[in-house]
């Protein structure tokens, strides 16, 4: 590929050196040509040596450019002096014109070497940055590969760090069965062992949630009969605990584009924490509202809130403050809410509690 582009710079190169002297070698026979009574064609004909002159400087520099003009100034010198009809101060004027050629083939090469060396340094400034662009996206890569294989360790851990203790709880309940099959405490260890297996059974769904969720089924929904139904669906989390489930959502909220059972699965969430974080008497709101192309959602409880050195690990996998929480469920509502293209956030209330805050775009074009 480089010798054909080689070849073709030669081939122009001697095409245009082709030119400059054909048209300055035209230019002195047509000042011959022309009879002398004519003088405003050879006042133009005199000012036409300028253009080989500056063709040359700007393809071959300053070099190109005084050949050019030393030629010039070659083929203009026989009408000066065998004509033998220009006046001697006609004669001088035209003679101080070949300095002047000079100067314009010197003046234009230098300012053409001079823009060919910003372009050739831009053209290298520009591979450098190519260059370097390419490594950061190869470092970027090898960075989130090595967080991938991080954040898999971090899972694998905390997994089996989860899965011990109600295997130990398991094995002590199964022991006990053994040695005093017909004991009293028969049915509390048969308990422990159903409870166990039901909460290895709710971790590994949840980590299954976690490390394959499934893409969301997109469809357009009216936002408002949703949030009702988590409303309602949350009003059986409350039990008998004196907490409060309010609704601080207005009439009119523009359809949104997104999966109505993730979305409500996420919600659910939030409030249900929301509730077990309040205790004695408190309130729990869930609120909306649109917010140009997004919609913005809030859970706000009266719990303890979140202390500032758990602020940053809320979302990680397998981080509760629950004594019999997985540490799954936020991890998988950050997930469900980034595959949205919306963002979550928890942050610590001024006065008491937590506020979990939802934005997603209302379409789907808007995502990102």
């Amino acid at each position: 590929m480089a010798q054909p582009a080689v070849d073709s710079r030669r081939n122009l190169s001697g095409l245009i050196v082709t030119g400059v002297v054909t048209a300055t070698l035209s230019t002195s026979l047509l000042h011959h040509a022309i009879p002398l009574t004519q003088a405003r064609w050879h006042d133009l004909f005199q000012h036409m040596y300028y253009l080989p002159i500056v063709v040359a400087a700007l393809r071959f520099g300053w070099l190109g450019g005084l050949c050019a003009a030393v030629l010039a100034g070659a083929s203009h010198l026989p009408y000066i002096y065998l004509s033998g009809n220009v006046a001697p101060e006609a004669a001088a004027g035209q003679l101080m014109e070949i300095p002047l050629f000079c100067l314009a083939g010197l003046l234009t090469g230098i300012l053409s070497d001079r823009e060919r060396r910003q372009r050739r340094d831009l053209q290298r400034t520009t591979t450098q940055l190519a260059s370097v662009y390419r490594e950061l996206q190869d470092n970027f890569e090898h960075m989130k590969r090595a967080e991938r294989m991080y954040a898999l360790g971090q899972l694998s851990a905390g997994l089996a760090h989860e899965i011990r203790n109600p295997l130990a709880s398991i094995a002590g309940a199964t022991a006990i069965l053994e040695r005093h099959p017909a004991d009293r405490t028969r049915d509390e260890c048969v308990g422990i062992v159903k409870k166990e297996a039901d909460r290895l059974n709710r971790l590994l769904t949840s980590f299954l949630a976690f490390a394959r969720p499934r893409p969301p089924r997109f469809r357009t929904i009216e936002l408002g009969p949703t949030l009702d139904t988590v409303m309602d669906l949350a009003g059986h989390a409350i039990d008998r605990r004196p907490v409060t489930l309010r609704k601080d959502i207005p009439a009119e909220l523009p359809p949104i584009e997104c999966d109505p059972e993730q979305i409500t699965q996420v919600l659910l969430n939030l409030l249900i924490n929301a509730v077990q974080a309040t205790e004695g008497e408190g309130e729990v709101t869930l609120a909306a509202r649109a917010e140009g192309p997004r919609v913005l959602i809030q859970v706000r409880d009266q719990g303890s809130g979140i202390a500032p050195e758990n602020r940053e690990k809320v979302f990680d996998p397998f981080f509760t403050t629950k004594e019999q929480g997985t540490g799954l469920g936020l991890s998988v509502a950050h997930q469900i809410v980034e595959q949205h293209g919306g963002v979550i956030t928890a942050e610590s209330n001024p006065d008491r509690g937590a506020t979990f805050t939802l934005l997603l775009p209302v379409k789907r074009e808007n995502l990102g």
